[in-house]
Formats: C-alpha cells, structure tokens, sequence
C-alpha cells in the first residue's frame, strides 16, 4: 500500500494491522449485541490518527487510505460474525462457513475494481450534479482534512450549529420516546431527516412513495402489511440497487432512456 500512497507509510500499515484485531472484536461484538455495524466509526478513529501523525504532507491521503484499510478490517470481521451466527442457528459446518468467507472475500478483490471502474466510466461519480454524488467520499476527506489542519478550517459557527442540532436532535428523540403512541407516531426522527441530506433528495422521494403504499396496503389489509412489509420494501432497494449495473453498462455504450423525470430547477432564463 505504501507504494500506491506514498503519503502511507510503512510503518502507519504496520500499526493499523496491530491495533485493527482488538477493534475488529469490539465491532463484531456490538454488531452482535445491536445488529449495527460501526466500522465507520473505528474508521474514522483511524483517520483522525493517522491525519494527525502525518500532517500537512500528504496526511489527507494518507488518512483516507489508512481509514479504508481500518474500515475493511473492522467491517469483515463483523460479518463474518453474523454469518457465523447465523451458521450456527441454521446447524451449517463452521468450516464451510470460514471457507465460503475466504472464497468470497478473494472473489470481491477482483470484482470490487471492476464494479468501480465501470461505475467510474459509465457515470460522473462525485459531481453534485450527478446521481452518484458520493457524499461519503466528500465527507470522509473533509475530516481528513480536518484531521490535519484542526477546527480552525472549519466555517464560521459551523461548531455551534452541530452543537445546537445535537442537542436538538437527542431532545426530539426524548419527546418522541416519552410522548404517547397517538403522538409519537406525528413526530419525525431525527435520523430519517438526516439521511437526505447525506445521499440526496430523491432519496426523501423513494421514502414517500414507500410511505403511501405501505400506508395503502394497511388499511386494505394489516395483518399482510405487518407480515410481508419489510420482505416487500427489501426487494424493492435491492431490485433498485441490481437495476444500477445494466444502467451503469446501457451509459458505457451511450443508451440513452426513452423518457426520463428529473426534479431540479428550472433551466429557463
């Protein structure tokens, strides 16, 4: 890795891969405990690390590449709990389970580049205009960067804004909990209203449309809703999500649809 990210040394790999084991074991723990993976947390102790300790020569590369390998470690190791899990609920062989995993992990190596590279021709990854804005990568490189040149590069009151929505958002989460079900149910959560600003409007799009059928289809039947929703609205982000490779292959090869909606601004002058 040194040799693709200079700004990585050596010896910075050398100490994610001693301090990576011991995280990976809290993340697969609290993953089993609460089904919620937080490797990007363990990722982002690592940048802030590494960001640190390297500087204003090339911290904010360093950080980013020294995050990603943290991140794989942590993240591969909790599934490989859960798939162990779930092995053993279903009496499946450990051994075949640790061999799956291997066979996998060294088939996503070759395939995981190739995704991207197809990705990365067929679509304007990053742009704000584009629907692959990747607001993660834009986030990930401001806390590098952050890492490296402390809060003083943050905007004015940007600090006292996160402050005031932190708290902001833990007091309706208070009221939502404590609130009756007959109000509760009005109040929004927090994190819902985050994720749109995190991906994009359109998600707040797709969350709406969902939001009406399910609403449809409790009143038409509530026992079939409450059995069959989450089954239902899973194949529908997983069928949206298979649906981005032949779009990103028909793009390559410069297939246009035949209609298209779009939501944005008016382009009149």
């Amino acid at each position: 890795m040194p040799n693709i990210f200079p700004p990585l040394k050596w010896y910075l790999v050398l100490l994610i891969y001693i301090f990576a084991p011991a995280l990976a074991f809290c993340n697969s723990y609290g993953t089993g405990l609460t089904d919620w993976s937080l490797a990007s947390t363990y990722g982002k102790i690592g940048l802030f690390t590494i960001a640190s300790l390297v500087g204003s020569e090339g911290g904010v590369i360093a950080a980013l590449a020294g995050c990603g390998v943290m991140m794989s470690i942590v993240s591969t190791a909790a599934d490989l709990m859960q798939d162990f899990k779930t092995g053993y609920l279903t009496l499946s062989s450990a051994k075949s389970m640790f061999i799956s995993q291997v066979v996998g992990t060294a088939m996503g190596c070759v395939i995981a580049p190739l995704t991207f590279f197809m990705f990365w021709n067929a679509f304007d990854i990053g742009s704000p205009g584009s629907p692959y804005k990747a607001p993660y990568a834009i986030i990930f490189r401001e806390m590098a960067i952050l890492g490296v040149q402390g809060f003083s590069e943050l905007p004015k009151h940007c600090m006292a804004m996160c402050c005031g929505f932190f708290v902001a958002a833990v007091a309706i989460n208070l009221v939502r909990d404590l609130a009756p079900p007959k109000v509760s149910q009005f109040i929004p959560i927090p994190m819902a209203m985050a994720v749109p600003f995190y991906v994009g409007a359109y998600f707040g799009i797709d969350m709406f449309v969902g939001t009406v059928i399910l609403f449809v289809w409790e009143r038409i039947n509530r026992k079939d809703a409450d059995d069959y929703a989450a089954a239902v609205a899973s194949g529908l982000i997983c069928g949206d999500g298979i649906w981005t490779i032949p779009s990103a292959v028909l793009s390559i090869f410069k297939i246009n649809p035949p209609i298209c909606m779009y939501f944005g601004p008016s382009l009149a002058t």
